[in-house]
Order: C-alpha cells, then sequence, then structure tokens
C-alpha cells in the first residue's frame, strides 16, 4: 500500500513540469518582498507599484512580447526586465502550471526600487542596491493549471493535550504567540522555493521538486526557503490550513488526527534529497495540530537572512495530508514571514 501511494502522489507532483506555453495574452502580479499588478512606464519598462497603467503580454516559444509588440528583454548587465520596439525578445521563459513565471528554470525574480513607490524587477540581484526584494511573478492566463487533488475527506477531530513547547495553533489566520510574526501573508513573505518528498519506503529515490506537499506515515516533505538578506528582524516559519471551501485555485485531502512535526535541516536540500541522505535535524520544532480553518506558527527566531535553509514536515500518528501549495486565496501550505 505504501509504494502505490508513493507512485500516486509523486505522479501528481510530476504532471505539473513547466512548460512553454504557446502564444496568447496575460498580465502578472508580483508576491513576496513587493506585491502587486505589474505596470508599464511609456517606454517599456516594467514596474511594481505607482498605479502605472498595466502591462499586457504574450509568451511564444519562451519569448515575452508586450501588448505594442515590443520585444521584452533581460538588459545587461542588471538583467531588468523591459520591452523595447526592435529588440529581439530573451528566451527561455515559461509559465508553470501554477501560473508562475520562470527564466532558464529560476521562478525567483528582484524588485528594485526606482522611486519612493515604483520597483523596476530584474532577473538577478542588483550590485550596489541594498533594498531590493525578492519576488515571484504569476500569469493571469497562459498556463494549464494542475488537476486539484479530489475533493477533501473529513479530517477526525480529537481534543488535544497542551504540550510544552507546542507550537501555537488558531483558526482564522492569528497566532497567540505575541512575539511570533503574523501567521497570515499579510506582510512580506517567502514562498518555498523547492518541495521535495521524501520517503521511507525508497529511501534512496529522489523525487525532485514537486508542487504538492505530501505527508503521511510513509512520506515526508522538504520545503526549501531562500531568505533575502534584507530579512534582518525576527521570522516566523508558518503554517496555512485553510477550509476547503476557502480555496479558489487549490485543494486537499486529509485523514486521521491532524497531528504533525516539523524539523530544521543541518543541510540544505536539493533536487536530489532522499530520505537517505537528508542528513540530521538541527532543530526539532516538536508536534503541532493542524486542522482545515487553522494557521500556525511553528516556531520564531532571527531571520537567517541572505540564506538558504531547509524544513521537514512529517506525519504523527497516522495523519496524511496532500494538498496543492498555493499562495492564491487563501494561502495553503509552509511560509516564511518577518517583521
Amino acid at each position: 500500500m505504501k509504494s502505490a501511494f508513493a507512485a500516486t502522489a509523486f505522479g501528481l507532483g510530476a504532471s505539473a513540469a513547466t512548460l512553454p506555453r504557446d502564444m496568447c495574452m496575460f498580465t502578472l502580479t508580483t508576491s513576496g518582498g513587493q506585491s502587486g499588478v505589474l505596470g508599464q512606464l511609456g517606454d517599456g519598462q516594467n514596474r511594481v507599484g505607482g498605479n502605472l497603467p498595466t502591462g499586457s503580454y504574450s509568451i511564444n516559444n519562451g519569448q515575452i512580447t508586450d501588448a505594442m509588440d515590443r520585444g521584452c528583454i533581460l538588459t545587461a548587465p542588471t538583467t531588468q526586465l523591459q520591452c523595447d520596439v526592435g529588440a529581439t525578445p530573451t528566451g527561455s521563459f515559461s509559465i508553470g502550471s501554477n501560473g508562475e513565471l520562470s527564466h532558464s528554470g529560476s521562478s525567483t525574480f528582484y524588485a528594485c526600487p526606482a522611486s519612493e513607490t515604483e520597483y523596476n524587477i530584474y532577473a538577478t540581484p542588483v550590485d550596489g542596491q541594498t533594498k531590493c526584494v525578492e519576488v515571484h511573478l504569476t500569469a493571469s492566463g497562459c498556463y494549464v493549471t494542475q488537476p486539484p487533488p479530489p475533493p477533501a475527506t473529513t479530517m477526525a477531530t480529537k481534543t488535544m493535550t497542551s504540550q510544552p513547547n507546542s507550537p501555537s495553533s488558531t483558526a482564522g489566520g492569528s497566532s497567540l504567540n505575541t512575539n511570533s510574526c503574523p501567521g497570515n501573508l499579510n506582510g512580506p513573505y517567502q514562498f518555498p522555493h523547492l518541495i521535495v518528498p521524501v520517503s521511507k519506503s525508497t529511501p534512496n529515490t529522489a523525487y525532485g521538486t514537486q508542487y504538492n506537499g505530501q505527508i503521511s506515515s510513509d512520506i515526508s516533505t522538504i520545503f526549501n526557503f531562500d531568505i533575502p538578506a534584507s530579512y534582518t528582524g525576527t521570522c516566523s516559519l508558518v503554517f496555512l490550513f485553510p477550509k476547503q471551501d476557502q480555496l479558489e485555485t487549490s485543494s486537499f485531502t486529509c485523514s486521521g488526527d491532524g497531528k504533525f512535526d516539523f524539523k530544521q535541516l543541518n543541510h540544505v536540500a536539493s533536487q536530489s534529497t532522499t530520505y537517505a541522505n537528508q542528513g540530521d535535524s538541527m532543530a526539532d520544532y516538536g508536534r503541532f495540530t493542524a486542522m482545515p480553518g487553522s494557521s500556525t506558527v511553528v516556531a520564531t527566531f532571527p531571520c537567517p537572512a541572505g540564506q538558504a535553509v531547509s524544513y521537514e514536515m512529517s506525519a504523527v500518528s497516522g495523519t496524511s495530508l496532500e494538498y496543492f501549495q498555493d499562495y492564491n486565496p487563501s494561502p495553503i501550505g509552509a511560509y516564511i514571514t518577518t517583521c
């Protein structure tokens, strides 16, 4: 049974591979350190903020053009995203099945201030710009969405006994720990850049990064976060678990009593990480209970600014959960927030 579940679960993730799309029109929305709809100046610069006219784009064979038929390029040497008349568009762009824009396989972009209210978009960090923040760009269309999992099963609800050092968990997106950062995405946050499942029953198999978080008695999921250098204060690891009817573009299946365990790993995971080679944990944050409609602050700590970190989520006492990690309303899954 374990092997059958693993094959099914990983098959779901594999079906969500990022693919270039045929030409169609879309807008772009940024999330992360700066949020908003991507607009355009008259000269084709693409910016978030400042109430600029919304940019409209098309993609064909990995190349983007705007509604004025200007080729969108990554300028040298700064890699600023700009659309110029007569320019040959930069290639290697693609839109994943979750709508996320990537360039050369990376979905991380950078928003750097051009004024007090407007931010230019870059594919790489900009030397000398100390206020740049990481962002992700999501297209309004031009991608094939991943089929959602089957309708959720009912998760058994039990009255749990409080344990020392347990993370705080509340319904409705608030945290009981007044020293923690928000258990929601209303402020700056980080989306996991890798979601890597590992399996006890196939300990030497690397399944690579997935779109689904998968947690069961056999499978744990590792979340990688690249923390921006600008995150110099306090950070919290949060797990958001809305109710099924609060989700617009995601879904989940679950069973059991909702008990999970989170650990920080000693080593940063990669797409080749397996159950056997994941290494030891640096910190065990203990057990917590996550039910539909809850927001859990798993741990709060000084932000590991400029570092990559990995956290592993495992099931306790037979709990099983699979969900499509998504920051669209309502966000679901593991995130890093800062305050």
